[in-house]
Formats: C-alpha cells, structure tokens, sequence
C-alpha cells in the first residue's frame, strides 16, 4: 500500500506521486506518516522533509506550512521546498545576517509583523542551510 503525496509552493507543485512513507518537520517535532495513518491537520515548522520514492530517499528543505494527512493521501502545503542543490550557501547565509541586523537595530520601530517575518526568514534560513551542509558530510 502506497501514499499518494503532493507538495505545493505558491509557485507551483513540487512533487506528486505515490511514496511509501513521510517524514515531516511538525510544529512538535519530527512526524512520520506511512499508509492508514489517522486523518490530521498539522502546522510545520522550516525543516527536512523526507520520502521514499521508488527505494530511494528523497529529501527537500521546506519552510513552513501546513500538512493534511488523511489513510491514502498527504498534501504539503509550504511557503518553500528546495533540493540540496537548489541551496546557495553564501546567499542563505547573507540573508540571515541582514534578518539579524534588521532584528537588532534599535533605531528601528519595528512591529510585530516585521519582527515575525524577520524571525521567520531566520528560521528557514536556518533550516535550509542546515540541510545542506548535512547533505555535504
């Protein structure tokens, strides 16, 4: 018995196809989904999404988002899903440093949208960097 699982960006679909097995970065930590798994909605937070697909290991770094897991069907809804190699390190790194400076500048009167956001760049940031210097090891 198989997964049918969908991730989508606003950009477009990233991937649909019928897997084994998923692993997601759930706002309580790592959660694995395989066939017949109770129906759920869950928020996710950046990190590794991991499938297998045909016998092999898949993983992508996505931001975060929503999943809808129901007994035959995953659908991940996130705001980033990127492959190792889509991965820039120096740019990644560049943006968590203006996020940071932005975050810590005191002359700036930010609200709390801002703040939110620049953490949030942080976060996937983090997360997308952390991927990709674990795919390199």
């Amino acid at each position: 018995m198989a997964l049918q699982l969908d991730i989508v960006t606003p950009e477009k679909k990233i991937f649909s196809d019928t897997v084994d097995n998923v692993y997601l970065p759930g706002a309580d930590g790592e959660m694995g989904i395989l066939p017949s798994h109770a129906g759920l909605v869950t928020a996710l937070q950046p990190g590794e999404l991991r499938y297998l697909y045909n016998g092999q290991v898949e993983t992508l770094a996505i931001g975060s988002g929503f999943a809808e897991v129901t007994q035959t069907k995953v659908v991940v809804l996130t705001d980033s899903a990127l492959g190792e190699a889509e991965i820039d390190e120096a740019q990644v790194e560049a943006a968590i440093q203006r996020a940071k400076v932005k975050l810590s500048t005191i002359d700036h009167n930010l609200d709390s949208e801002e703040v939110a956001y620049l953490q949030g760049v942080i976060s996937k940031s983090m997360a997308a960097l952390n991927f990709k210097r674990k795919s390199l090891r």
